[in-house]
């Protein structure tokens, strides 16, 4: 059998009824995040990330339905780290920390800084990191980017994000969020030439606004991969993961912000 498997409905239909309060709170509402946690706990030998991160994938698949990147476009976050070799890596989206623990597998040497707003969420991903043996160098900060800067100034201050200092930007949280934080990200001047921006879900639950931008900006700007391939945890659905390499401020006619004088070290 491959990595995905075919659309379990009851599985999607009791996620689907759970989405209210995930939009609310971050959680589905029926404690399977913390459930996923202890089977992690309960069924990985500790410190072994291999076994974590199947643990997690064989919750998914036949306990309860989680909204991480999944196995089969895990592959393509994999892959894209692996050719980045980042210092450092920021997440927008820790969920239970499946994906910040698949970069931290790809990128042994990085530290890895992750943005998420549900405090529970966070709570569920620092056990599984701790036990998986990464807890050392992944570090979840609750809070957003859109906050009134409280985050990232705490990214600044605490975690030393800065000018120029991210390598691999992922980002898998808010979709209605993921083009304005992107900006922020750029007027702050974090990213660099060479960096690579990984954007999971921009077909389904969909982020249209950042892939008309990701196109708007091909060749200037930006130069996009956009990989086809499926919802995570089942092989029906298709789905967009875009990885893009920002290539520094542009300069050709068009482009709707200035370059900030720290857009590049």
């Amino acid at each position: 059998m491959g990595l995905t498997q075919r659309v379990p409905v009851l599985r999607w239909a009791r996620l689907a009824l759970g989405m209210p309060s995930f939009v609310r709170t971050g959680q589905i509402g029926d404690g399977r995040e913390a459930a996923c946690a202890a089977f992690v706990e309960s069924t990985a030998p500790h410190g072994d990330i291999d076994a974590a991160l199947s643990a997690i994938d064989a919750f998914a698949r036949r306990e309860a339905m989680l909204v991480n990147i999944g196995d089969e476009k895990g592959l393509l976050l994999d892959a894209a780290v692996r050719r980045a070799a980042p210092a450092l890596v920021l997440e927008l989206g820790t969920y239970c920390g499946y994906s910040a623990l698949r970069i931290a597998r790809a990128a042994p040497s990085a530290r890895v800084v992750s943005v998420e707003f549900s405090a529970a969420n966070a709570d569920v991903a620092r056990r599984i990191w701790t036990h998986a043996g990464v807890a050392d160098r992944v570090t979840c900060v609750v809070g957003t980017i859109g906050d009134g800067g409280r985050t990232l100034e705490t990214l600044t201050a605490d975690h030393g994000v800065g000018v120029g200092s991210v390598d691999v930007l992922f980002i898998d949280h808010d979709k209605n969020a993921y083009l304005s934080d992107l900006r922020t990200i750029l007027d702050r001047g974090w990213l660099h030439p060479g960096s690579v921006v990984v954007a999971d879900n921009v077909r389904v639950p969909g982020a249209p606004g950042y892939r008309a931008y990701m196109r708007r900006h091909e060749g200037t700007r930006w130069h996009t991969v956009e990989h086809k391939t499926h919802v995570e945890y089942q092989s029906v659905l298709p789905d967009l993961l875009l990885e893009s390499q920002y290539l520094g401020p542009a300069t050709a006619p068009g482009d709707e912000r200035p370059p900030t004088p720290h857009a590049a070290r």
